[in-house]
């Protein structure tokens, strides 16, 4: 499915008040938990809070309960130590915060020596646009760049194209939600691939400075790892300080830095495609550079 087909799909049942999850209560009952993990933060992302109480009736015994509902970098670190208390494991969760919280003060030394603070729009959806929300602003904010689209420890809302033209961002940074990299690649050039005149006219597009990035791994779980996302924008926002950063050099499958030309199909015949019996060939680097497998059996597919 498309991303507006995804939309449509998901407002449409949950219009309805229909959830988008099945619990399997058969297989709940035999696995008898101790304690379930769950969230109330996002109707998209977790079953409902209705599916979770009702399922608890068909369990012989009745488990601990953790809800979590995080909405800041804060958040997730009280959630991390409610974990540990609730696993035996306060020692591991406390020095697992402790590390991420020494992680972000020297990253926060790094970014005080930048000179600006970038305008940076992050796109957490494509079609129709959504402006990020929860802890991402504020992840923004300490790797030194301004998102003012984005709703700090709000929800992630719809913005039109004129709210992302006036705002000018000077980074773009595409996070799908719950998209690996290739996925959000692909996305990319469904939605802006030949031509999207607003698009275009960003000043972050015109420039080079659209990236697409591993949401699902780096952004959308509020998890430790939000920590690399952190780290993983301050190198997307201020380049010049983490020139020789060995993340830098050696990003695949982390983020990947549209080209603009190619989404605008400005092909050159050698460095992009061949021809050989009148049929055009893909190159190693063209398809690289593209960022996703089509799934076409390219015959230089680096996929």
């Amino acid at each position: 499915m498309s991303q507006a087909e995804i939309d449509r799909a998901v407002a449409e049942r949950m219009g309805q008040g229909l959830s988008l999850y099945q619990i399997d209560e058969k297989l709940l009952r035999e696995l008898a938990p101790d304690l379930i993990l769950t969230q109330d933060l996002c109707q998209v992302c977790a079953p409902s809070g209705n599916e979770v109480s009702q399922v608890l009736t068909a369990l012989p015994q009745k488990p601990e309960i953790l809800w979590l509902t995080p909405q800041s970098l804060e958040g997730i670190f009280e959630n991390i130590r409610d974990l540990g208390n609730a696993t035996g494991k306060e020692q591991e969760a406390s020095q697992l915060i402790t590390n991420c919280e020494t992680r972000l003060e020297t990253l926060g030394e790094k970014v005080s020596h930048a000179t600006s603070q970038p305008r940076v729009f992050c796109m957490e959806w494509l079609d129709p646009v959504y402006a990020s929300g929860h802890w991402v602003p504020e992840l923004v904010k300490l790797a030194g760049g301004v998102d003012n689209l984005g709703s700090e420890r709000g929800e992630s809302v719809r913005v039109e194209w004129e709210q992302i033209v006036e705002w000018q961002p000077e980074v773009l940074i595409i996070m799908p939600c719950g998209f690996n990299l290739q996925q959000t690649t692909k996305q990319i050039w469904d939605a802006f691939g030949g031509g999207h005149s607003q698009f275009f006219q960003l000043p972050a597009v015109r420039q080079g400075q659209v990236y697409a990035v591993d949401a699902n791994s780096y952004f959308a779980r509020p998890g430790p790892r939000v920590v690399d996302g952190a780290e993983l924008l301050a190198h997307l926002i201020h380049p010049e300080l983490f020139a020789d950063s060995p993340l830098m050099k050696n990003h695949e499958g982390v983020f990947h830095k549209v080209d603009v030309d190619l989404l605008l199909r400005r092909l050159k015949e050698g460095h992009d495609y061949y021809m050989e019996a009148g049929a055009l060939v893909f190159t190693a680097s063209y398809l690289k550079r593209r960022g996703y497998c089509c799934d076409n059996g390219c015959r230089h597919c680096p996929y």
